[in-house]
């Protein structure tokens, strides 16, 4: 039945987009948000986090996907061992039991929410290997970290379950493509893969004439950056190669489409001021800075002054109510939730908090917060994506929209993607689409009263 769906995605992708989709519906509640804010938090699928949800289409609804598979097809006995990815070399993490049933299992059963785990590889050719077709039954098998992909929280008592218990959840948000944070990001701001056509072969990666992979790299071998890359304008300063660097952009971006209409707009990050100062902290993630890559947001220009800013820009904003329209908010990697080296109650608490802070700014009486992650990170999901073109979508994640035009303690099982993000502030402040894949993509005002 999943490889029934994924075929049917790709079916329908390949078909008439219906447009009508970002057609305004009379009366629209779109026309009620005034200021659109996006949290964007790190690599967490929608089971990871609230498989238990009530109302939810979650684990209990998992049937066969939840029994992993390896390379020739055969259920695992027992799921790999759990391999902490932290260690040089890594190494089976004793924290785990060695043998665990093939099933989701509970990591805080083991690990406390408020420690580290192990990351998971989340990559693009890898990604596409563990969905299987729509089967999501090779996570384990395909997953550096082994079984930890099949791990789950207990989230009840967090900000984010209060928040989807009081607002709105949506279990069928889907990122963009397939990887990871790199990619992910880029298509939130521009629907699109960035171009290096001349990038070094060394990190350019090859497949077999069925465009499975062969060696795996940074760039595919039609010249799209797909794993993670730096800008040369924005990048660690140990990165002294130009040539390993993404070379400018000149693509639309959402930011492009928002100035031609005249409508404020601000991407700000934790940790940006020092970063661009040389001193970066050391859980700064360049490679989660997309409008960095382009060039008309190059350092030094009067856009990239205007709209690019660091986390106390966005304090300062919230509480001296100067926040523009829209707004994107990119936390620093300490508190993003990111596997490897964040955890899940430092992020939750920094959430809960700047939650807290924009609910009581004056702005929030039109606001629309949207709330997800840019990938899944690895981690397994039992819902098979629908596709959409070679990019993706990938797993599924969460989403919380909160807002005081939201609807209550609601559930939307509506299919989105980031294209559906970049579609509802195309939709609500008349800009032209960047891409196809948001001009065709479902805006959020299910959500919405």
């Amino acid at each position: 039945m999943r490889v029934m769906t994924w075929l049917l995605g790709a079916m329908l992708a390949s078909g008439m987009a219906p447009l009508a989709w970002g057609q305004p519906t009379a009366p629209d509640p779109l026309a009620k948000i005034g200021h659109i804010v996006v949290i964007f938090e790190e690599n967490r699928s929608f089971d990871t986090l609230f498989g238990d949800f009530p109302g939810a289409n979650g684990r209990a609804n998992a049937g066969d996907s939840a029994l992993q598979v390896d390379a020739d097809g055969k259920p695992y006995t027992t799921l790999p061992a759990v391999i902490d990815t932290s260690k040089k070399p890594p190494a089976i993490d004793p924290r785990f039991p060695a043998q665990l049933s093939n099933a989701p299992f509970n990591i805080g059963a083991f690990v406390p929410e408020n420690q580290e785990t192990g990351d998971l590889v989340h990559r693009f050719y890898q990604e596409q290997m563990q969905i299987n077709g729509g089967a999501m039954n090779r996570f384990a098998g395909v997953s550096d970290a082994a079984g930890l992909a099949m791990g789950y929280y207990d989230m009840r008592g967090t900000h984010l379950w209060r928040l989807a218990r009081e607002f709105t959840l949506g279990d069928a948000m889907f990122h963009s493509a397939f990887g990871g944070s790199f990619l992910n990001h880029t298509f939130l701001v521009c629907s699109c893969a960035l171009r290096w056509p001349e990038a070094p072969s060394k990190i350019v990666a090859q497949v077999d004439a069925n465009g499975r992979m062969v060696k795996d790299g940074q760039v595919t071998p039609d010249g799209y950056a797909v794993n993670t890359s730096q800008s040369v304008y924005l990048h660690n300063p140990k990165y002294t190669d130009e040539s390993l660097l993404v070379p400018p952009q000149t693509m639309p971006h959402i930011g492009d489409r928002l100035d031609a209409k005249g409508i404020a707009w601000k991407w700000y990050s934790g940790g940006y001021d020092n970063a661009m100062a040389g001193h970066p902290d050391k859980l700064f993630q360049y490679h989660h800075q997309p409008l960095a890559y382009f060039k008309d947001l190059a350092p030094g220009t009067p856009a990239q002054r205007a709209h690019l800013q660091d986390y106390t820009d966005f304090v300062r904003d919230i509480e001296q109510n100067t926040l523009p329209p829209v707004v994107f908010y990119k936390p620093i990697g300490e508190f993003n939730l990111h596997p490897g080296y964040a955890d899940v109650t430092d992020g939750d608490e920094h959430l809960g908090a700047i939650v807290a802070k924009l609910q009581a700014s004056p702005a929030y009486a039109d606001m629309m917060i949207i709330i997800t992650s840019d990938e899944n990170g690895g981690l397994w999901d039992h819902v098979a994506p629908p596709r959409r073109d070679k990019w993706g979508p990938g797993t599924r994640i969460p989403l919380i929209v909160v807002g005081p035009t939201v609807k209550r303690g609601y559930v939307d099982h509506t299919p989105y993607d980031f294209g559906s993000i970049l579609r509802t502030i195309e939709v609500r402040f008349g800009v032209e689409p960047v891409a196809e894949p948001d001009a065709n993509a479902y805006p959020m005002r299910n959500m919405l009263q």
